[in-house]
């Protein structure tokens, strides 16, 4: 992510101490996530934004051999305590072009919650393009449309760039709302084919842990995640 929306500092040390455990990542986008992806087995995966280097340490011990690329410096730092040398990380900067990657060389990518967060998406996306192979696949999970539409009011075909307030010291995430029709047409116009959408739920373990945010979930949408094909 750009450096003004990359999660910095004390808000980089906020999502790596929750992004573990929380309901929103821990129990409903990874899970979801890590479902679409399937068997990754012997797949060499890009994983775009890897954050505290949750989904690098997963994929990996799945098998993938995975390189993961952050925008910040400090949750670069907990993502390679987090994935103890199992996974090439680096520091890098989502709005400039994927310059590290050969053409054609993964066999799929991750963009978990990071693509709201970037200016310059067509070039991302060409980007991703352009380092998968054939038949390589893509998953990329944003916030819902309509969750920011319930929290934020207006208009829900609003572009606005906000600040969503988070945790209990008064820090926030940066990031651009986008309707529906944005979000997939974005991907569309890129090339790629979709091949299945979810809004994700948490899992039932969250149940025995949380039941209030358990049933919130379930209640009412907060993410999307998309598996999409590069032809």
């Amino acid at each position: 992510m750009h450096k003004a929306t990359a999660y910095h500092d004390a808000l980089g040390d906020h999502f790596a101490e929750h992004a573990g455990t929380s309901p929103y990542n821990a129990y409903t986008d990874r899970p979801a996530m890590l479902r679409l992806a399937g068997n990754v087995s012997g797949a060499r995966i890009l994983d775009v934004g890897c954050g505290a280097g949750h989904y690098a340490a997963e994929l990996s011990a799945r098998g993938a051999q995975v390189v993961g690329v952050e925008g910040s410096a400090t949750l670069l730092r907990h993502a390679q305590a987090h994935v103890h040398g199992q996974a090439e990380l680096f520091l890098h900067d989502l709005e400039e072009p994927l310059g590290f990657a050969a053409d054609a060389s993964f066999d799929g990518a991750v963009c978990a919650l990071v693509y709201e967060h970037v200016r310059n998406r067509v070039q991302l996306l060409g980007e991703l393009r352009r380092v998968l192979r054939p038949s390589g696949w893509l998953l990329i999970s944003t916030t819902h449309p309509t969750a920011d539409w319930g929290h934020f009011g207006g208009s829900y075909f609003s572009h606005d760039w906000r600040d969503l307030p988070i945790g209990d010291r008064q820090l926030s995430i940066h990031y651009q709302r986008l309707p529906l029709e944005t979000f997939l047409n974005e991907l569309l116009a890129a090339g790629f084919v979709l091949q299945q959408l979810i809004e994700p739920r948490p899992t039932a373990d969250l149940r025995e842990i949380d039941e209030a945010a358990y049933n919130k979930l379930h209640q009412a949408p907060s993410f999307l995640a998309v598996r999409l094909q590069r032809p």
